[in-house]
């Protein structure tokens, strides 16, 4: 990937570079092709399903797994050899891996005192990042006596405890309950901001991805789909897979009728198409909230009338089943305010007109 501009036009240099990481088990290629750079003091996400390769691209990172070919470098420095012991990192696993006969405290001075810092210094050390984390006053308890969410800051306060310029995080909220999770990730990245270190997280949670993330990095099937900023994966997806894996997505069959022109049933839709010739089958996709319902000036451009079908009821909006003549058997799912199903006082079986944005409809090649 080429470097990236800076706010005053200055080209940064990437903190971290993948180049052309492949990653062999026997014969099957986790990892494929694997290119990508991040910068000094992003907060980066490898967002996808199970088995996409997003925790063996975070194992390569760290060395624990190291890659069948390809180049991994820090700050400059070629890593892509070197053990996890000379690597410049500290690490979160999902189940916290804390040792349960050491104290929090000496779980915390633990990579400290491998460094052979003085009896003082780690004593400094562990009391502020105790403070740092929310904990001061849990020094003495074991993680036993701790909750998962307590346990899961002492051992992101132990990553932190060498100063490392890279931290990973590999699913590390994914073991508590909702709760805790949506509270922590707000400190972890409160934590990532305040301390300005560069951080990679490894998660299946699209939500985790959007609020969390600089980047996000969604991966399939040992490939990179697409990068780009929570905004940018949302609203503008580049392949289906994307745009069926982050959020709501509806997906109906249609052919390409000419330049800016696609046929879904009996409907011509107005929307871009990129380089896609006349006669293509495609998909074309369109999110629940980008779906419109004039109540004013009608709307002349992919207007059309729809049967409400079944209506979900999700506390602030609603989510409809629209069922159009003009589409054939495809229906489309429907968010809809609550003030607009109380204004139109809208029920199942009525009928009201319906319209798709232009710049809110997605084509991808092929049904």
């Amino acid at each position: 990937m080429k470097p990236e501009a800076g706010q005053a036009g200055a080209v940064r240099k990437p903190f971290l570079r993948i180049s052309d990481l492949t990653k062999m088990f026997g014969t099957f290629a986790a990892l494929r092709d694997i290119s990508l750079d991040i910068y000094e003091r992003e907060f980066v996400c490898f967002l996808g399903p199970s088995g996409c390769g997003k925790t063996t691209l975070l194992r390569a990172i760290a060395g624990l797994d190291i890659q069948t070919s390809g180049r991994v470098e820090q700050a400059g420095t070629d890593i892509s050899a070197l053990p996890p012991s000379e690597r410049d990192f500290g690490i979160v696993f999902q189940s916290y891996a804390l040792f349960p006969n050491l104290t929090v405290k000496k779980n915390v001075a633990y990579g400290l005192q491998s460094r052979k810092a003085t009896r003082a210094e780690i004593e400094a050390r562990v009391a502020e990042l105790l403070v740092l984390v929310g904990m001061p006053e849990q020094g003495d308890k074991y993680p036993a006596q701790l909750s998962g969410g307590q346990q899961q800051r002492v051992a992101l306060a132990r990553a932190l405890a060498t100063s490392p310029g890279l931290l990973l995080l590999d699913e590390p909220l994914s073991a508590l309950d909702a709760k805790v999770r949506v509270h922590l990730r707000h400190e972890v990245k409160e934590l990532q901001h305040k301390l300005g270190i560069t951080t990679v997280m490894v998660t299946h949670d699209q939500e985790e991805a959007l609020t969390m993330a600089d980047r996000i990095v969604v991966m399939n099937q040992g490939v990179i789909e697409q990068v780009g900023t929570p905004l940018e994966i949302y609203r503008d997806p580049q392949t289906a897979f994307v745009a069926d894996f982050i959020g709501t997505m509806n997906f109906v069959p249609g052919v390409v009728q000419g330049p800016g022109r696609v046929r879904v049933g009996q409907l011509d839709l107005t929307c871009q198409i990129d380089g896609l010739s006349q006669g293509t089958d495609v998909t074309v996709a369109v999110r629940p909230e980008d779906i419109l319902v004039p109540e004013g000036k009608p709307v002349s451009e992919n207007a059309f009338d729809a049967r409400v079908g079944d209506m979900e009821f999700l506390g602030s909006f609603f989510r409809a089943d629209l069922v159009a003549e003009a589409m054939g058997e495809h229906s489309l799912r429907a968010d809809m305010s609550i003030n607009i199903v109380r204004r139109l006082n809208l029920k199942q079986g009525d009928m009201l007109p319906v319209a798709l944005p232009a710049e809110r409809i997605r084509v991808f090649p092929g049904q």
